[in-house]
């Protein structure tokens, strides 16, 4: 309309080229978006380009206006033109702002939570041999999932969560394995320098054959490091360190990378994608604390309770305590609503929520997780988080009645072979078959759930399906 035509076809033959480009890539090359999303010097070349683009855009509306306003137009024509030509601005500068806040929000997450393999350290992890494949010889990788509660008023860290995450590198289905956190005589390996200082596992004998609070599973991440600091080497994180090697040398897996959250912090990225859904089956105490243990603040009863129902939407406050809460309730109970949190956040996490609220989940993200997973290998990290999105998530029963009564002496073992059969079911059974999913595994509340037989998988979705009956305490 200005006359300049050649200019006009320059740049509507590089807006619309940008485009196209765009769409190829992301439908095309997933792999190279995800690998910038998790590259901080790309993330930050991606951020002006953003900036770039964002200007570039703002100048051919301000150009097109002065090459197509009127000569003669008057003082209201004019200032009417300028309005148009400032909303369009501000328009275009509006959303350009929000995605280059974005792109830095997820470039200082990816920064200060994951470190490069050369600028951190670890007693444990594996050493990468090919960032672009690092599950090529890996069938199952292996995660460790701390949750850490050092809230106000409490005295030092507790590990009060504990699970173990296996997952299958072809396909993404994943396995989770919860551990109790009263846990004694937790083994370590042979040949880790742990196993010299406790050769008959984490406790202490000269106390006998009694509860030892000190030595539990979730004291161990605390009280190992402040004990005898320095004796697993150089290391970011003796506590989750320690935590590791027991894991992996209890229930027989070997467990890769540990990833840490902050407990307090965890209701922060609920509430940022917007709470989540679960089936509350019994009351769920809020607060309590029974005056016994590590880190305990004297007897006290709960403050309020998560009432029951189907199809609940909490809020990270309620969800949390849905997720911890256990005064008046048994520990296999609270492990399930643990297990069933994880797979109701998994649900949550949709693309919507995601792109809205991404500059808060960062911003929490970078205050409660800790890890070890370097940062030279997250483009697989997505890559396999994509799968285990869409794929089948069971949880793993380790069989409380026989091979854990009580917390004093578990039998390992016998988890040990719980584990390798419901890992590895056509090597042990190869005859048996796979089974219709359950009515449990709809979306629907359904009041038949299904209990599952001591020592086997159990899909989280039929696990966490609504059922009124369940106590929490056992019975």
């Amino acid at each position: 309309m200005g006359g300049r035509k050649k200019l006009g076809a320059f740049v509507l033959t590089i807006s619309v080229g940008l485009l196209l480009i765009a769409v190829y890539v992301g439908l095309a090359h997933r792999d190279s978006v995800l690998a910038l999303a998790v590259s901080p010097r790309q993330l930050l070349i991606a951020t002006c380009a953003v900036v770039v683009l964002g200007a570039c855009w703002i100048w051919v509306v301000i150009a097109s206006h002065k090459l197509i306003r009127p000569v003669s137009m008057t003082y209201t024509g004019r200032l009417a033109g300028s309005m148009v030509v400032g909303l369009l601005c501000f328009a275009i500068a509006v959303p350009t702002t929000v995605a280059a806040q974005t792109v830095m929000a997820q470039r200082d997450l990816v920064g200060s939570v994951f470190q490069s393999e050369g600028n951190s350290k670890s007693a444990t992890r594996p050493k990468v041999t090919n960032a672009k494949d690092p599950w090529e010889k890996i069938p199952r990788l292996n995660l460790l999932l701390l949750g850490a509660d050092d809230g106000i008023g409490r005295t030092g860290v507790r590990t009060d969560t504990v699970i173990v995450a296996s997952i299958d590198t072809k396909t993404g289905n994943t396995a989770l394995i919860s551990l109790s956190r009263n846990w004694m005589r937790m083994p370590f390996p042979a040949g880790s320098p742990l196993h010299k200082v406790f050769p008959d596992g984490f406790w202490d004998p000269s106390l006998g054959n009694v509860e030892q609070p000190e030595y539990y599973l979730d004291a161990m991440y605390d009280n190992i490091p402040k004990k005898y600091p320095g004796v697993l080497g150089a290391t970011d994180n003796e506590g989750a360190d320690a935590v590791k090697l027991a894991a992996s040398a209890a229930l027989g897996l070997d467990i890769s990378y540990y990833m840490q959250v902050n407990l307090a912090g965890f209701r922060q990225i609920i509430d940022a994608l917007g709470g989540i859904t679960v089936n509350v089956n019994y009351r769920v105490p809020i607060g309590g604390d029974y005056g016994q243990g590590p880190g305990t603040n004297g007897h006290k009863l709960p403050s309020s309770y998560i009432e029951p129902g189907a199809n609940r939407k909490l809020d990270g406050y309620h969800a949390l305590w849905f997720a911890r809460g256990r005064y008046g309730l048994s520990d296999p109970s609270r492990q399930e609503r643990q297990r069933c949190t994880i797979h109701a956040l998994v649900n949550s996490a949709n693309p919507q929520a995601l792109v809205t609220s991404y500059t808060e989940i960062a911003n929490a993200g970078k205050q409660l997780l800790r890890t070890d997973i370097p940062g030279d290998i997250l483009g697989a990290f997505v890559q396999l988080a994509l799968k285990v999105k869409s794929a089948k998530v069971t949880s793993i029963d380790l069989n409380k009645d026989k091979n854990f009564p009580t917390g004093k002496n578990p039998d390992y073992a016998a988890m040990q072979q719980i584990i390798q059969k419901s890992l590895n079911p056509v090597a042990t059974t190869p005859t048996a078959k796979p089974t219709k999913p359950t009515s449990g595994a709809t979306k629907k509340p359904t009041p038949g759930k299904t209990t599952p037989t001591p020592g086997t998988a159990q899909n989280l979705s039929d696990a966490c399906a609504y059922n009124p009956n369940e106590t929490g305490t056992g019975n």
